[in-house]
């Protein structure tokens, strides 16, 4: 068999386009009407059968239709696959999430949650929180009239956004100093030294009465003791939309299938070692099924990509569903976004 020949990547991609879209076995007939083949019921099944016998599709039931392996979707991924284009709207949709004086975690959420009502798929955001970066700088944003948003950019690894309310209105010019003194005292140090910094700055007698160190030392307090609170966990791992995974016939009609599924995602070391793999090899990765080497994740895709600042990578994002999932479509959302994040940083 000649995988390459037009005849059996025509009907290969029509098989894995079918099944798709109809999460069910595709019959010859049904592949025959269903596209501009040019060639009979009987030649497709003949052509499918070779198809079967090379790995690349297999047969679940004596009765039914085909539907495509591993080996199948790989192939159509590396060879065949043909990307959709993303509409203005759907690019002003993601743009949205990462506008405006918000939170590094909380843009990143918000991604994670985009990328899942757009796919339909569980959307992911991963920003390993490594305790011993050293602080680059601190920046300082005036939000409104009492509300400060602080940056520590670190480094390497994520920079981190804090809002800071303050009980009186902080100038322009006040803020600029502030963020001086702050960058004098943390220039250098991880964030657990900034926090012994403050605290033993907070003890000296002649910082109770100057007015201006009193506040930079309020808003560096907020800043860093809000630091890991408000994380998206220890390994900074966000999951959203699992319900859209779960509810997906191959998982939703199989209870052992679901158990293991539901699994998979509970247990995020599972899914953290694929992300910290994704995080050491450059560019776009797409996993199928046992390629992960995670049994739970037998049966599931998931196309990962990394963001970063600076030429230096800061985390992976990514989709995860059914090892039949619209990789023409996901593929291009997820590159998109990895672009959009990276140019947020």
């Amino acid at each position: 068999m000649d995988i390459n020949s037009e005849r059996h990547r025509s009907i290969l991609t029509a098989v894995v386009r079918d099944y798709i879209r109809t999460a069910m076995p595709v019959g010859s007939r049904g592949l025959t009407a269903g596209h501009r083949l040019g060639v009979s019921p009987a030649t497709v099944r003949g052509v499918m059968a070779e198809l079967e016998e090379n790995g690349y599709l297999v047969q679940p039931h004596t009765s039914a239709g085909r539907v495509p392996t591993e080996k199948g979707f790989r192939f159509f991924i590396d060879t065949l696959l043909e990307f959709d284009d993303i509409s203005p709207d759907e690019k002003s949709f993601l743009r949205r999430n990462l506008n405006g004086p918000v939170a590094i975690d909380d843009a990143l959420t918000e991604t994670a949650k985009a990328l899942a009502s757009m796919t339909l798929c569980a959307g992911l955001m991963f920003t390993p929180r490594r305790s011993n970066y050293t602080i680059r700088r601190i920046s300082l944003l005036k939000t409104d009239k009492t509300g400060v948003m602080v940056i520590i950019v670190p480094s390497a690894g994520a920079v981190s956004t804090r809002l800071v309310r303050m009980g009186v209105e902080v100038s322009a010019y006040d803020l600029e100093r502030i963020t001086g003194y702050l960058n004098t005292i943390a220039l250098g140090a991880t964030l657990g030294e900034l926090r012994a910094r403050i605290v033993e700055e907070m003890r000296k007698e002649k910082n109770l009465y100057d007015a201006l160190v009193s506040k930079a030392l309020s808003i560096g307090a907020m800043a860093v003791s809000t630091e890991d609170a408000s994380a998206t966990g220890a390994a900074g791992l966000c999951v959203e939309g699992k319900l859209n995974v779960l509810d997906q016939p191959e998982f939703r009609d199989d209870l052992d299938r679901m158990k293991a599924l539901f699994k998979a995602f509970e247990e995020k070391g599972l899914l953290l070692k694929i992300l910290d793999k994704s995080m050491e090899e450059a560019g776009m990765h797409v996993y199928l099924g046992s390629e992960s080497s995670i049994k739970e994740f037998e049966g599931l895709g998931l196309v990962t990509a990394q963001y970063g600042r600076d030429g230096e990578v800061v985390g992976t994002l990514g989709v995860i569903g059914p090892l039949r999932m619209n990789y023409s479509r996901i593929i291009p959302l997820v590159n998109y976004t990895a672009g959009l994040l990276t140019k947020g940083f």
